[in-house]
């Protein structure tokens, strides 16, 4: 059962508005005191890397080996620290208003285990998962090789989902609808992507178009659990056993990526999401009935902005606690969204947890927005996280700076 709950009583959202914003490369955004002391000295300087639409996803890794953190989206990557472009393989037109790419959710990783970094790409929905093999420094495009043939739910992604280090692919098949995980290489003599089917056929999130997935300790057992906006799958003590237990929930509407933590510090794990395509940003607080049941009541955290199809949950002020950063999606559905046409913002939202907790958000761009995945982590190794995006206006990097 859920319950929504908007009452300002109940969760206080504080709304801080910026007049600066990021425009130009190299320009930095100011942004006014309204929250915690190190909040107010945030601030983020824009790269743009790419002002063409070449992917809807983004990965970031040391490609060269020459100790600096490059960006690899679509068919390039990019050289830190100029963002030289350098094709990776073949490239292909894309246009924001009449359709979409073929580079959904990305990660960069030694796949082959040979020291070198490769690119893990998922395509369009319902399409092919690839890896590209890094040619060590020559010439050329890079070599490609097959994951698995089709993977659905727009927010697939990449987690250690048996916690042996290693980011593994989860998704959905389309054809039987199950949910599965791809257990990523852990022997340069065994390249296979070790398949687990997670739920039944027929199961909800795993459809081509389906929207909202995550990973996290819903039932604080210290197991991975699946989280879908329709309910989650109970890890067992074995993540490569078949036919996870599912637990129906409400957990909101049509989503992007999903996080499972404590938000009012009760104990026990809630649930975050953001709409895809309409207007929301929610969590989800779990409660226990009188017959021990989970229960879950939707809180709003901030509908300022429509289209939150990417989101990342990562402590941006160094407070010790995970905000959130998502933004709009330029164009999702080409033009029939509500707010389609609205600045492409780009936020994130300071969490204050709490009995009562808020989220103050904070205006990094207006001219950007996100993709179906956001890089939120510290690219530049100076302690502080830097936020990587691509989508249908280009390909971003916003590196934090402190005042």
């Amino acid at each position: 059962m859920t319950k929504y709950n908007n009452r300002a009583g109940k969760l206080f959202i504080c709304l801080i508005f910026f007049a600066g914003a990021c425009l130009l490369p190299g320009k930095s955004v100011g942004q006014k005191a309204g929250g915690a002391d190190t909040a107010a000295k945030v601030s983020f300087k824009k790269h743009i890397l790419s002002k063409e639409f070449i992917a809807e996803g983004v990965a970031v890794g040391d490609v060269n080996r020459d100790g600096q953190v490059d960006v690899l989206a679509g068919a390039f990557w990019f050289e830190a620290p100029g963002w030289k472009a350098h094709e990776l393989t073949q490239p292909e037109e894309f246009f924001y208003d009449k359709g979409y790419s073929n580079a959904f959710a990305s990660h960069a990783m030694d796949v082959n285990l040979d020291g070198w970094i490769d690119f893990v790409r998922v395509g369009f929905p319902g399409k092919e998962a690839q890896w590209f093999e890094n040619p060590k420094g020559q010439k050329g495009h890079w070599q490609v090789h097959p994951i698995h043939a089709t993977v659905g739910n727009e927010s697939a992604g990449f987690f250690d989902v048996d916690g042996d280090g290693r980011m593994d692919l989860l998704g959905g098949n389309p054809s039987t609808r199950q949910m599965f995980w791809l257990k990523a290489p852990s022997s340069a003599g065994d390249l296979s992507w070790k398949q687990t089917m997670i739920s039944a056929e027929q199961s909800p999130g795993t459809a081509t178009f389906a929207h909202g997935l995550g990973i996290g300790d819903i039932d604080k057992n210290g197991r991975s659990d699946v989280v879908i906006k329709e309910g989650w799958w109970e890890a067992p003590a074995d993540p490569y056993q078949s036919g996870w237990t599912f637990h129906q929930a409400n957990l909101g509407e049509a989503s992007a990526q999903m996080y499972v933590l404590d938000i009012d510090e009760d104990g026990d794990q809630d649930v975050i999401s953001s709409s895809a395509h309409q207007l929301g940003i929610w969590w989800h607080e779990q409660t226990v009935d009188e017959r021990g049941d989970k229960q879950w009541t939707t809180h709003l955290i901030s509908d300022l902005f429509t289209q939150t199809h990417a989101m990342a949950l990562t402590d941006i002020n160094s407070d010790g606690h995970p905000d959130l950063v998502t933004g709009k999606r330029y164009f999702a559905h080409m033009g029939k969204d509500p707010g389609e046409y609205d600045p492409a913002v780009l936020y994130w939202f300071e969490y204050k947890p709490g009995k009562n907790p808020s989220w103050i958000p904070h205006l990094i761009d207006d001219d950007s927005g996100v993709g179906v995945q956001i890089i939120a982590e510290d690219i530049t190794k100076d302690g502080l996280v830097d936020i990587v995006i691509a989508n249908k206006k280009g390909v971003f990097v916003f590196e934090q700076e402190r005042k």
